[in-house]
Formats: structure tokens, C-alpha cells, sequence
């Protein structure tokens, strides 16, 4: 099972959302422990081990190693805003 690292950039862009928001994308971060790659998690194009996982308006960017074992969360934004 791998371990969920936030990076201080997502820790903040969670922050800055409203309640049910945050809730919602935590519970969707923290299911990532048991499944890597959900249903409708997509690979970013030309980036060896960066996913996106959508999330109503909100975009969560990650990086799994498996050498590692490790799931790091780099950005969560707005769709509008999360490929800048």
C-alpha cells in the first residue's frame, strides 16, 4: 500500500477552499492509499509517472512511484487553472 505525500503548494490549495470542497477532495486523496489509479484517473502527456484525477470542477496532479511506494500530491486547482 502506498503513502500519500502532499507537497506545501497542495496542502494550500486545499486550504483555500470552501469545506464541503476540501472534504470531498480529501476523501478522494486519501482513497488514492488503496488504489493508485481509479476509474478516470489519466496520465499526463509527456511526464513519465504524473496522473490527474478529476474531481467535479477540481483537478488533483500526483506522482506515483512505485519504486518508492509512493503516492505525492503536487496541485490540487480548479480545471481552469491546473495545467498553467
Amino acid at each position: 500500500m502506498p503513502t500519500i505525500r502532499i507537497k506545501a503548494t497542495a496542502e494550500k490549495d486545499i486550504r483555500s477552499l470552501s469545506p464541503p470542497i476540501r472534504e470531498r477532495l480529501t476523501q478522494t486523496i486519501l482513497s488514492l492509499r488503496e488504489t493508485p489509479f481509479p476509474p478516470g484517473s489519466q496520465k499526463l502527456r509527456d511526464m513519465d509517472r504524473h496522473y490527474r484525477l478529476r474531481v467535479g470542477d477540481y483537478r488533483i496532479l500526483y506522482e506515483f512511484d512505485a519504486a518508492a511506494g509512493s503516492v505525492t500530491i503536487y496541485r490540487v486547482k480548479h480545471r481552469r487553472e491546473a495545467y498553467r
